[in-house]
């Protein structure tokens, strides 16, 4: 009598919680450095919000105690997805891109959206008020990572591959322009669907193509919409980089970028010691926001300008060599698309603040004040050490297996 074997479910669990218990399959060293730069974010934005929260709320901890909620819901939040199947996700890549655009377009519902500065990009649910743009950005990561591992495409052809795909993002880019007013969102948007395109390239002779095609299309995009950039809320902003210094534009349009040169300056090798900030009481408008590395240089000097960059270059190192080890598609897209948008987004923000680009309005992740924006951010670190958690799995199953055959 011959024993027939019983077929072995293939299917995986989205949550597999056996994987716990595999040691060494988290990756210690990006949450060090995560855990690292989120508590810098708290010593900070409780140095800088002090001032402003005792004035506006009469309690210096205000911001503070919100930021702390935040980072606690966040850190839990991001090792329960980092035993989260992120491969899952893959075929509902169209949902992701529909997200996306309800996440860009939910700031017009009326009693939700609110404004500030000429611009309604942020969202009010009683105390709670957060950009959904945060959201908008990981959807899109998702969705064309989703879109470039889907197996029935065929991305030989151009139109596939390329032409498809930035069609598509074109409503969002509109929609954060046009209802948002969210230029720094839209830019950010356009570079990451251009990363995750290039890491998907089927041939150097596609990529090759896109790169020049992406150039005519962002260099045609400026002409058009030259008069749209150089007027109001944004050109205010042009204008104060191109002449900070002219007239009386310290004291005006280029205030706070003058005021954040001065705490750089004043903050010399070691900075003027933790708490000591000058320019955070109210000379700097909103410095634990997206000024807060100019606090950090003042108190902490050029050595803990340095530490800071350094964590995120560690960061980056370490994303990228996720990446790098990661075999499936579609979770090698996804990670290249957090590591870059949180790079991105760190390197513009110091940018900004150093006045290298004109003023953007993004912040510094996991530093600047925003718990919701924390969460989202420490969202994305869970599901970058989920890739890398199932990437060590699949290398000691593999490991497993070869010596079993040897």
């Amino acid at each position: 009598m011959v024993k027939t074997k019983k077929k072995e479910k293939t299917n995986k669990k989205i949550i597999n919680f056996n994987d716990i218990k595999n040691k060494g399959t988290l990756d210690y060293i990006l949450v060090t450095i995560t855990i690292i730069l989120t508590l810098i974010g708290l010593v900070m934005v409780l140095s800088a919000s002090a001032p402003s929260a005792l004035i506006n709320y009469n309690n210096s901890y205000y911001f503070f105690n919100k930021e702390v909620l935040g980072a606690v819901v966040g850190i839990i939040m991001m090792f329960i997805i980092s035993i989260v199947d992120i491969t899952k996700l893959k075929k509902s890549y169209k949902l992701f891109y529909f997200l996306a655009i309800a996440s860009a377009l939910i700031v017009i519902v009326p009693g939700l959206g609110t404004g500030a500065k000429g611009a309604t990009r942020w969202l009010k649910f009683g105390p709670i008020t957060f950009q959904p743009s945060e959201l908008t950005k990981l959807f899109l990561i998702i969705a064309y990572s989703g879109y470039y591992s889907d197996t029935s495409i065929d991305f030989t052809k151009f139109k596939n591959y390329f032409v498809k795909p930035f069609v598509a993002i074109i409503p969002i880019i509109a929609i954060l322009l046009k209802v948002q007013n969210h230029a720094s969102a839209a830019i950010i948007v356009t570079l990451i669907v251009s990363i995750i395109t290039a890491m998907s390239s089927i041939k150097m002779a596609d990529l090759g193509k896109s790169f020049g095609l992406l150039v005519a299309l962002l260099s045609g995009g400026f002409i058009i919409g030259r008069n749209a950039i150089i007027k109001g809320f944004r050109g205010n902003r042009l204008a104060a980089w191109l002449h900070t210094w002219e007239g009386d534009n310290p004291i005006r349009t280029s205030y706070q970028t003058v005021q954040s040169l001065y705490a750089i300056s004043s903050g010399g090798l070691f900075g003027v010691g933790l708490g000591k900030s000058k320019q955070k009481y109210l000379y700097i408008p909103e410095a634990h926001n997206d000024f807060i590395f100019a606090i950090i240089t003042e108190e902490l000097g050029l050595v803990g300008a340095i530490v800071v960059i350094g964590l995120f270059i560690a960061f980056a190192i370490r994303g990228y060599l996720i990446v790098a080890r990661v075999k499936d598609r579609f979770s090698k897209l996804v990670a290249t698309g957090i590591t870059s948008l949180i790079i991105l987004q760190a390197f513009l923000n110091i940018g900004v603040v150093t006045n290298t680009i004109p003023n953007t309005g993004i912040s510094l992740p996991f530093l600047s004040y925003g718990n919701t924006s924390l969460i989202i951010l420490l969202v994305s670190v869970g599901i970058l050490l989920g890739i890398s958690r199932n990437a060590k799995i699949e290398e000691k199953t593999k490991d497993v297996q070869e010596g079993a055959n040897q």
